[in-house]
C-alpha cells in the first residue's frame, strides 16, 4: 500500500493550485490522483476570466491571487507565460441601485488595496469603443483585471510542484474512501493509498467523492454556454492598428459578458432559468466532453448583447462551449475543513474555478499548514451548511444562484429559493404576528415585523422600508416588554467529571462559577476568534453552551477537538433542535415573568448574568439573564414541545404591558448601541478577541488554551489591529458593512457591522482600524460619500449597564 501525508482527489485549477503550494511550502508525500487528465471537467472549456470584483474582502483575495499567481510568479518560475492578458475590465449598468453596489465594491477596494474606477458613459466610451451607450448610466472599472489560459496555468503548478516532489498519477479514478484508524485510505483504479489527509477538490465530480468520504457536499452542475466568434473586423482593425487589447465587458442587468479572443469575440450569457446537470452523478465516463449547443436558450442574451455591441454581429459563430460549471447554493466555493471529519478537506464547488482557484489553493494549504486559515474564512467555509441542505435545496439554490449571477447584491438580501428547511416550533405564531422572515443556518428566523401586507420588504443599498417597523419594536422593547424568538440559537450540553477542566481550557475566559454564565471564545491556533460561547454553568458536571445558528457545525467540530486533544472525561451533546428559546425583554419583563411564578426573579437571588431553572405556569424553565440588546431580561430555554404553552403564557401574561415582538433586525440596532460583537461579522478567526475590544474576558495567567501564545506574540509584534464604536455624520444613508475608514484621504479601516440606533438616535458601525494610532480626522465611505465619523469612547447606550441589573 502506498504511503501519502496528502491525498488531493481532482486535476483542475483549483486541485493542483493546492498541490502547487503544498509542495511549495515543503509538505512531502503529497499525492494528486485524476480520474481523466488535468483540466478534465470544468477547467479546460472555461473562458479564463480574472477578476477584482468581490463584495467580500476573503473572496476578493482570492481573486487577486490568483491574478498576482498567473499574471507574474507562474511566469517567473515556470520560464514561461501562462497565457495571461493583462486587458482589464468594466461593468456597465442602466440601473441606480447597480450603481450603488459598484460604489459599495469600489470603496471596499480602497481598503484592500485594488481601487477600482467608478465610470461615467464618457468614459465608457473612451475604454470600450465598440459599446454602445444607449441607456447606461455609468459602470465600474477593473483595471487589473484580465485572462487566462486555463490550461497553461495549470499545467504550469502542475511541473513546479512535480520539481517540488509532488506526484500526479492520472487515469486513476478513486473507487472508494474508508477511515481506517488514524489515517484515510484511498482506493484508487492503480493501487490503495494510505494517508493523514485527504482533500475533495473534485469539482464537477465533487458531489460523489463526498459521498465516499461520507459526506453530503451541496454541489451541482449547472451547463453554462459561451460562443466564440470568428474574425470581428472591427476587433482585427484595432489589433493592426496597434491598439491595446479591448476590456473584458459585462452588462450585469441583460445577463452576459464579452470579451476579445485573438482576432474575435467571446460571449458568454447566463439564462434565469439555469439548465441543471446530473445532479445525482456525473456519467463516469465524462471528461473533456461537451454537451450539445442549445442556443434556443439564450438568444434573448444574444440579442442583447449584440445591440451593445453591434460588432458581435458581423464576426459569425465559430465554436460554442456548452459545458458544466459547479454551484453551492450560495455561490461561493467550499473550502475547508470537512464538519465531523479528521484530517478531512473540501476545496470544491467553485463556480468560478479559475477566476479563484489560484488563491483558493493559496488559502487551504496556509490552512492546512498553521491550523487555521489566512483571513476570515465564512464566506467559504465548507461548514456553513448542514444536513439540512438536501438534493432539493442544493438543486434549488444552484439554479437560483446561476440565474442571479449577475443579480443586485443588496445588503441583508434573502433570496427565496430553497427555504423552510429548518422551522422553529413557534414559526407559524410569528407569521400569524407578520414576521418577515430571514434564513439563517438553514433556520427560518423573524428578521421585522410588518403591520401590513402590501410591501413585506424592500432591498437597496439605502434606508429600506423596514426603518419605520424596526423602530416601533425598539420603542416596545425599551419602554414596555418584548418578546423574541431566539430558537436558532445552537446549543450544546456538555456533562461528566471533567466539565469544569474542559470549559476552563476551552478559550480564552475561565470557567464561570456554578450558577453563573460567562462568555468564552475558543481561538485558532493563530489566536484568532473561531467560536463564541455563552456558557451557563448548571453544576460542577453540567455546562450549558450556546452560539450563534451560523456557527453550529464549526462550533460542534471546536468542541469535539477539544475533547480529542485533551482527553478529558466528557460528553458532548448538540441540542440545537431539541430546546427552543424565547427572549423576554424590557423594563416590564420582571413583572411579566412574576405573575406567572413564584421563583424569586429579584437581583438578589437572581442576578444579572446568573442562571436558574424556574417554573413558568407550571412549565420547567432554563432561564439565563442574558441580553444581547442591553435591556432587562432572559433567555427562556425549554424543550420544543413546550415552547407554545410557554409563548401563550407570557403573551397573555404581558398583554396588560402591551407587549410585542422584535426580530433580528432590531436587536442588531440595539446591540450596536451597547458596541457588543457579534461572532462571523465583527469576531472573526482574522483577528484576536484583544483586537476585537474582548480583551477584558481574555484570562492568560496560569492558564494554557489554544492560540494563548500567537495572540499574544501578536501584540507584541505592533501589528494588531483595533475595533472601534464609530458614530458617523451619516443622514438618511445606514452602514452595514465594507465599508472603508478613512482618516483623511488614507484608507486605514474597515466597517465590519452598522446600523441605526433607534434608543440614542445615532447611525452606529464597528470597524476595524488596522492604524490603532488614528483617532482623529475620521471619516466613512458610504456609497461612494465620506461621511464624518468619530470614536466613541464608550457605549452610547447606558454604558454602566445599569438596566441590565435593575
Amino acid at each position: 500500500m502506498t504511503k501519502a501525508q496528502v491525498v488531493i482527489i481532482g486535476g483542475g485549477v483549483m486541485g493542483v493550485s493546492l498541490l502547487y503550494y503544498l509542495a511549495k511550502s515543503g509538505w512531502k508525500d503529497i499525492i494528486l490522483v485524476e480520474k481523466n487528465d488535468l483540466t478534465h471537467g470544468s477547467t479546460w472549456h472555461a473562458a479564463g476570466l480574472c477578476t477584482h470584483f468581490a463584495h467580500n474582502p476573503t473572496i476578493q483575495e482570492l481573486r487577486a491571487t490568483s491574478v498576482r499567481l498567473y499574471r507574474d510568479i507562474l511566469p517567473a518560475e515556470f520560464g514561461e507565460t501562462c497565457g495571461f492578458h493583462p486587458s482589464g475590465a468594466m461593468r456597465i449598468t442602466r440601473n441606480p441601485d447597480r450603481m450603488d453596489e459598484f460604489a459599495h465594491v469600489a470603496g471596499l477596494s480602497d481598503f484592500t488595496g485594488y481601487p477600482l474606477e467608478i465610470l461615467t458613459p464618457g468614459r465608457i466610451a473612451e475604454l470600450h469603443p465598440l459599446a454602445k451607450l444607449d441607456g447606461l448610466i455609468g459602470g465600474i472599472y477593473e483595471p487589473d483585471d484580465g485572462h487566462v489560459d486555463p490550461t497553461l496555468a495549470t499545467n504550469a503548478m502542475a511541473k513546479i510542484a512535480r520539481n517540488n516532489g509532488a506526484l500526479i498519477k492520472r487515469y486513476n479514478p478513486v473507487r472508494s474512501i474508508r477511515r481506517d484508524k488514524n489515517h484515510w485510505v484511498v482506493e484508487t483504479e492503480q493501487e490503495e493509498i494510505c494517508t493523514t489527509h485527504i482533500v475533495n477538490s473534485a469539482g464537477t465530480w465533487g458531489w460523489e467523492i463526498g459521498q465516499m468520504m461520507g459526506l453530503n457536499i451541496p454541489v451541482v452542475p449547472v451547463l453554462h454556454q459561451y460562443l466564440v466568434t470568428d474574425t470581428v473586423p472591427d476587433v482585427a482593425k484595432r489589433i493592426d492598428s496597434g491598439l491595446a487589447e479591448l476590456p473584458i465587458i459585462r452588462d450585469p442587468e441583460e445577463s452576459w459578458y464579452v470579451r476579445q479572443e485573438r482576432g474575435g469575440l467571446i460571449l458568454g450569457p447566463y439564462e434565469k432559468d439555469a439548465q441543471v446537470w446530473s445532479p445525482d452523478g456525473v456519467p463516469p465516463e465524462f471528461g473533456a466532453e461537451l454537451l450539445p449547443p442549445d442556443l434556443d436558450r439564450v438568444e434573448h442574451i444574444i440579442e442583447a448583447a449584440m445591440a451593445r455591441i453591434p460588432a458581435l454581429g458581423s464576426g459569425g459563430i465559430k465554436s460554442v462551449i456548452n459545458g458544466p460549471i459547479t454551484f453551492t447554493p450560495d455561490g461561493n466555493p467550499l473550502i475547508g475543513p470537512a464538519h465531523g471529519l479528521d484530517n478531512a478537506w473540501l476545496l470544491t464547488g467553485s463556480s468560478m474555478g479559475v477566476m479563484e482557484g489560484g488563491g483558493a489553493g493559496w488559502f487551504l494549504a496556509h490552512w492546512m499548514t498553521n491550523g487555521a486559515p489566512p483571513m476570515d474564512a465564512l464566506a467559504i467555509d465548507s461548514r456553513r451548511f448542514g444536513k439540512w441542505a438536501d438534493r432539493g435545496y442544493r438543486i434549488e439554490k444552484a439554479g437560483e444562484c446561476f440565474g442571479l449571477q449577475f443579480g443586485v447584491h443588496y445588503p441583508f438580501e434573502e433570496r427565496p429559493a430553497g427555504r423552510n428547511k429548518r422551522q422553529s416550533p413557534l414559526h407559524n405564531l410569528m407569521l400569524e404576528r407578520g414576521a418577515v422572515m430571514g434564513a439563517a443556518f438553514g433556520w427560518e428566523r423573524p428578521n421585522w415585523f410588518s403591520n401590513t401586507t402590501a410591501d413585506r420588504g424592500m432591498e437597496s443599498f439605502r434606508r429600506t422600508n423596514w426603518f419605520d417597523a424596526v423602530a416601533n419594536e425598539v420603542t416596545t422593547t425599551t419602554s414596555g416588554v418584548a418578546l423574541a424568538d431566539l430558537s436558532v440559537f445552537s446549543k450544546f450540553e456538555i456533562t461528566g467529571p471533567d466539565t469544569r477542566k474542559f470549559i476552563g481550557s476551552l478559550g480564552s475566559n475561565t470557567t464561570p462559577p456554578t450558577g453563573r454564565i460567562g462568555l468564552i471564545h475558543a481561538l485558532t491556533p493563530a489566536g484568532g476568534t473561531c467560536s463564541e460561547f455563552t456558557v451557563a454553568m448548571l453544576d460542577e458536571e453540567h455546562a450549558y453552551l450556546t452560539s450563534a445558528a451560523a456557527a453550529e457545525a464549526i462550533d460542534l467540530d471546536s468542541l469535539v477537538h477539544h475533547q480529542d486533544a485533551t482527553r478529558l472525561t466528557v460528553e458532548i451533546s448538540n441540542q440545537t433542535e431539541e430546546l427552543a428559546v424565547i427572549g423576554i425583554m424590557g423594563p416590564k419583563s420582571r413583572d411579566v415573568l412574576r405573575k406567572l411564578t413564584e421563583d424569586d426573579l429579584d437581583n438578589r437571588t437572581f442576578p444579572w448574568l446568573a442562571v436558574r431553572s424556574i417554573k413558568l405556569g407550571g412549565i420547567d424553565v432554563r432561564a439565563l439573564r442574558v441580553s444581547f440588546i442591553g435591556e432587562l431580561g432572559w433567555e427562556l430555554h425549554v424543550p420544543v414541545e413546550k415552547v407554545r404553552d410557554l409563548f401563550f403564557l407570557l403573551e397573555d401574561s404581558g398583554k396588560e404591558f402591551d407587549i410585542g415582538l422584535y426580530g433580528a433586525y432590531a436587536a442588531n440596532s440595539m446591540r450596536l448601541e451597547k458596541a457588543y460583537r457579534s461572532w462571523g461579522v465583527d469576531l472573526t478567526t482574522e483577528r484576536t478577541p484583544i483586537e476585537s475590544g474582548m480583551g477584558y474576558l481574555v484570562k492568560t495567567d496560569g492558564r494554557e488554551f489554544i492560540g494563548r501564545e500567537a495572540m499574544l506574540e501578536h501584540h507584541e509584534t505592533g501589528v494588531a489591529w483595533d475595533m472601534v464604536l464609530l458614530d458617523i455624520d451619516a443622514g438618511e444613508i445606514d452602514p452595514f458593512y465594507s465599508h472603508s475608514v478613512w482618516q483623511g484621504e488614507r484608507p486605514i479601516g474597515i466597517v465590519t457591522s452598522g446600523a441605526y440606533g433607534h434608543r440614542t438616535n445615532k447611525t452606529l458601525a464597528l470597524a476595524y482600524l488596522r492604524d490603532p494610532s488614528a483617532r482623529s480626522d475620521l471619516s466613512v465611505s458610504i456609497l461612494g460619500s465620506k461621511r464624518g465619523a468619530t470614536i466613541s469612547a464608550e457605549a452610547p447606550f447606558d454604558p454602566a449597564n445599569n438596566l441590565l441589573k435593575t
